[in-house]
């Protein structure tokens, strides 16, 4: 990559980090591309040379949220830690997602992963599960998550969450419980004695 093509992906991902601060505040609705351009330093012809559209620079900010949250979850999953310590990390970092996301953003997210953006069930079905069933594979060895219960079984309680959480009656209601969903995925409803 030039200097040219290196300064160009500079100056879009600070135009992805600045649409992200906004919405993660505001929400989507509620932020315009001049409130983008002003944060970025950019003129706001330079947003559209580089998206387009607004609805495109959502779409592109909604990528770059996916691959900036699986570059926090990846530092723990590869982290030396206890798996224990590392599942606790991971429900704390999805809760305090949770607690800093606009509810518009969180419904522009939504709507996107329930259109069929390729892009997050690539993601999932790529980076995401696979890494899941090493973290599966190492609770089981020391100890942790229940060695009988199969890898299988997990991923099919998980596809069933996701597919119930696509639907549009349903998202709304997910943030306020996602740290407890998260629990019960990893911990069950049985309180250990």
């Amino acid at each position: 990559m030039d200097g040219f093509e290196r300064r160009r992906e500079l100056k879009k991902t600070e135009i992805l980090a600045a649409s992200l601060d906004l919405f993660m505040v505001h929400g989507v609705q509620k932020v315009s591309i001049a409130e983008i351009a002003k944060k970025a330093n950019v003129s706001q012809v330079t947003i559209y040379n580089y998206f387009n559209s607004k609805h495109n620079l959502v779409h592109e900010t909604i990528i770059f949220y996916v691959d900036k949250e699986w570059r926090q979850a990846e530092l723990v999953m590869d982290s030396d830690i206890p798996v224990q310590e590392k599942i606790k990390q991971l429900i704390f970092n999805k809760k305090e997602t949770a607690n800093n996301i606009n509810p518009d953003f969180y419904n522009y997210f939504m709507k996107e992963y329930t259109s069929g953006l390729n892009y997050i069930d690539e993601f999932i079905q790529n980076k995401a599960i696979p890494r899941m069933i090493d973290l599966f594979n190492e609770g089981k060895e020391q100890g942790v998550i229940n060695p009988d219960i199969s890898n299988e079984a997990i991923l099919f309680y998980i596809h069933m969450m996701q597919e119930y959480m696509q639907r549009e009656d349903v998202y709304p209601k997910i943030l306020p419980i996602t740290e407890d969903i998260n629990k019960i995925l990893f911990y069950g409803i049985v309180e250990k004695k």
